[in-house]
């Protein structure tokens, strides 16, 4: 680059930027000075002049006694190890010029260590006795012990190689040391001849980093010659300052010697600069050509201005000013995940089918088929934990219809609780047949919770249920669902599977990225979980239980998160995303303004624990807010559990059915009952205790339910209930039901809240008619900021609640506002 040319001054932002890490490294530095009380006599000039004499005479010591080995290290060997005479006996026949001890501290490092490498510790060593004598800091000493450090690994291991190839391990002693022989040994062994070219990329990575080899070949490190070049700028602009003070001096002296206020127009005209020291980012306006001769003095003193206008109010963070990714889960930074020991042991020994049982039904199966004429070619039995499948291959023209009429038959021959008959099974060609073992297996959830599976689980919404016919372990991503519906007769599993989804989420997730929303209309089920309320519990604002159990609070829940659901989408909009996830990567990667409205936003999980209850009580009132939230809300990461145990067509509609693609089906009563919940039988064939079909479109799978107890339950949510949480649980919109604009309209202005007047002034200022902005500007809990609310509209300052968008402001300017509080003073 010529000479004439230079860096354009940095950017505001990246000024800001490097002054921040500036002031915050100076203030550790003191506040980690002013903490560290050293003893008075390690103070001393004097004790540290004496121990930087000690380091420099130990260097000289470690000088002679390493060159002295290379002529005597042979003959010194020998008394190493000689046990028979004492140090001073040993001493006279040391060849060593620093004797004994030389011979000792020679034979460690350059036999056993670094070889020749080791005299590179001798510069370290002296510089830093030298540092301490001299009470000041050596130039660029750390760069040199790091490259003295580097150069004697670095030599020892090229040493060890070159000796490893001409064998002549002798050799060791003098050169290469025993740490550099075998790491080369190892090396050799590895990548052979490939060695020297690793230790030859790695000294040339180390010459580009330390001593700007690059220079060599015209290329130079970009952070280090933007350095330069502003260097080259700042002395420059020195250079402009001092011809402009010279042409002024008389000027400048004469109103810096007049009242204060002359003195502050002097420095907003000769403003002085101090630029950090600090690195350019690369930006399209870093440079520019202009020489030196032609700088216009104007141009210099409007730069000077600005880059003393900084604002923090206005600094645009979407620039140089890299902040980082924002992570959401610093609120609770100290957040403890769950442990598995909270849960109980699997047993020990598991039950396993014997081959007496499968034989004999494997014989019952053939004989009852062949009684019918139907011939079979093959038959192979797959042992699960609950049932184990037959598969059957019938003879060429065997109709399976007339294998599928035989499922009574089969299982009266087989004694069975209860037989499914698969015809044919998807994808196989075969025919299954699921019989119930005589004695089954308990599948533990802590034998799924540990299992690879579910720990190295990428899922958004991970949720373990159990285990299939052949043993694996049987997950899904809730979001890909993306909504639930779990049906079961009364005491065949299904709070335990409920309790299952729970616990598989709170396993997997922080309380920063998932909010629970419980529904339990029995007011038993899902009350354990009311002790992680600050936690993971979403709940209406100024409502004191976070489990909902009266019908008209879930009405208005589900109100609730439909408008949450619209608000989502409309920030969804603005940010130009399909779904949470990539809204959530946008804002946590800083592409979304906090200002506009933008925010990181957690997945909601309605869990809804009878649905029969709630359809009986309040019908389409129920309906209409769930039909919605299943039809829409997948894209902005609210997903439903909802739960029955009378699966009939009045409570499990067509409205909700359609929306509904994944359901899952513990044992139930009828054939009935299956069709609904399945649209096809089998649940009525289950054996109950957790034995479940799982319908994903039009696949179904057996499953076996793990098994969590309620014990393990309150263990779980005991231990994050013991941790910091939340001031409170997540908030979901407001929501006004029929009959609150009756309720406002008996508000007493007379007995208006003593801060309503300030909150007033606020929201005519800000023109946002928010009980959220209340409660930040105030600091008032949400029911007074409410009733204040409710007073402004009362008195026609602001407008009727609108769901998730703020009310309007009837008032515009602050006069207006006044002349409305003094006639509401006079009433």
């Amino acid at each position: 680059m010529a000479e004439n040319q230079y860096l354009s001054p940095p950017s505001l932002e990246t000024i800001k930027k490097e002054k921040k890490k500036k002031d915050s490294k100076e203030s550790h530095s003191k506040k980690a000075k002013s903490s560290l009380k050293l003893p008075e006599f390690l103070k001393d000039p004097r004790f540290k002049f004496s121990v930087g004499a000690l380091f420099m005479v130990l260097s000289a010591s470690m000088l002679f006694a390493f060159t002295s080995h290379f002529f005597s290290g042979k003959e010194d060997f020998d008394l190493m190890y000689d046990l028979s005479q004492n140090a001073a006996e040993l001493g006279k026949q040391t060849k060593n010029n620093i004797g004994y001890s030389g011979s000792i501290l020679s034979h460690y490092f350059i036999n056993q260590w670094f070889g020749i490498g080791s005299f590179c510790i001798v510069p370290i060593l002296f510089l830093f006795g030298l540092s301490l004598i001299t009470g000041k800091k050596i130039e660029n000493q750390v760069k040199f012990t790091k490259a003295s450090v580097f150069s004697g690994l670095w030599i020892s291991v090229m040493l060890g190689f070159i000796l490893n190839k001409i064998e002549d391990p002798n050799a060791i002693i003098y050169y290469s040391g025993g740490t550099g022989f075998y790491i080369a040994q190892f090396l050799n062994g590895i990548i052979g001849w490939g060695t020297f070219l690793l230790l030859g990329f790695v000294l040339l990575l180390f010459m580009i980093y330390f001593f700007d080899f690059g220079l060599l070949f015209g290329i130079v490190p970009a952070v280090n010659k933007e350095k330069a070049i502003l260097q080259d700028a700042v002395d420059s602009k020195s250079v402009l300052e001092e011809e402009e003070l010279l042409e002024n001096e008389l000027s400048e002296t004469t109103l810096l010697n007049q009242e204060d206020e002359e003195f502050e127009l002097v420095e907003k005209i000769h403003p002085v600069v101090s630029i950090p020291d600090f690195e350019i980012e690369n930006t399209t306006n870093s440079t520019f050509s202009q020489d030196h001769d032609e700088l216009d003095q104007e141009d210099e003193v409007e730069l000077e201005i600005a880059e003393n206008e900084i604002d923090d109010d206005f600094i645009d963070f979407s620039g140089e000013l890299d902040l980082g990714t924002y992570d959401p889960t610093l609120d609770l930074s100290y957040y403890k995940y769950p442990t598995a020991d909270l849960l109980a042991d699997a047993p020990e020994s598991k039950v396993k089918v014997s081959m007496e049982e499968l034989s004999a039904n494997k014989n019952k199966i053939v004989e009852t088929l062949g009684n019918y004429k139907i011939g079979i070619s093959s038959i192979k039995a797959t042992i699960g934990p609950t049932v184990t499948l037959y598969e059957i291959i019938p003879e060429a023209g065997i109709k399976i219809s007339k294998i599928k009429n035989l499922e009574d038959d089969i299982a009266l021959s087989l004694a069975a609780l209860g037989i499914r008959i698969i015809a044919p099974i998807p994808g196989k060609g075969t025919i299954g047949i699921e019989v119930p073992n005589k004695e089954r297996e308990l599948v533990s959830f802590k034998s799924l919770l540990t299992s690879e599976k579910f720990m190295n689980s990428k899922m958004a919404l991970p949720v373990v249920l159990g285990k299939t016919i052949t043993n694996e372990i049987f997950m899904i991503d809730l979001t890909k669902m993306p909504h639930m519906l779990m049906a079961g007769a009364t005491g065949q599993g299904k709070s335990v599977g409920l309790n299952i989804i729970l616990a598989s989420l709170l396993y997997k997730k922080h309380p920063a990225q998932l909010k629970f929303v419980l529904v339990d209309p029995k007011k038993v089920e899902l009350s354990i979980f009311s002790k992680i309320e600050r936690h993971f519990l979403a709940k209406l604002p100024g409502e004191q239980e976070a489990i909902i159990t009266d019908t008209s609070k879930v009405i208005n829940t589900l109100n609730s998160l439909c408008i949450e659901m619209d608000s989502r989408y409309d920030l969804l909009k603005l940010a130009g995303c399909r779904n949470l996830g990539e809204y959530n990567k946008k804002f946590i990667e800083r592409r979304l303004n906090p200002e506009k409205g933008h925010k990181f936003m957690p997945y909601i999980v309605l869990v809804i624990d009878e649905l029969a209850d709630l359809m009986m009580t309040a019908g389409k009132e129920v309906e209409t807010p769930i039909a919605r939230l299943a039809q829409l809300a997948r894209a902005i990461g609210i997903h439903l559990v909802v739960a029955t145990q009378r699966p009939s067509v009045n409570v499990i509609t067509g409205i909700i059915k359609a929306n509904f693609p994944a359901r899952i089906s513990f044992k139930v009563t009828s054939k009935i009952d299956s069709r609904t919940i399945l649209d096809t039988g089998g649940a009525d064939q289950l054996i109950g205790m957790g034995d479940m079909l799982i319908s994903q479109g039009s696949e179904i799978i057996r499953v076996q339910c793990g098994f969590v107890d309620t014990h393990e339950i309150d263990a779980i949510v005991d231990f994050i209930g013991s941790q910091q949480g939340y001031s409170t649980a997540f908030h979901l919109p407001e929501y006004v039901g029929e009959g609150a604009e009756d309720q406002k309209s008996g508000v007493d202005l007379s007995d208006r809240d003593s801060m309503f007047d300030e909150a007033a002034r606020i929201i005519v200022s800000t023109q946002q008619g928010s009980t959220s902005l209340i409660q930040r500007k105030l600091k008032l809990g949400y029911n007074r900021a409410g009733r204040i609310v409710d007073q402004m509209e009362a008195a026609g300052i602001v407008g009727p609640f609108q769901g998730a968008k703020a009310r309007d402001v009837y008032i515009q300017d602050e006069n207006t506002l006044e002349q409305l509080l003094k006639e509401l003073d006079k009433r």
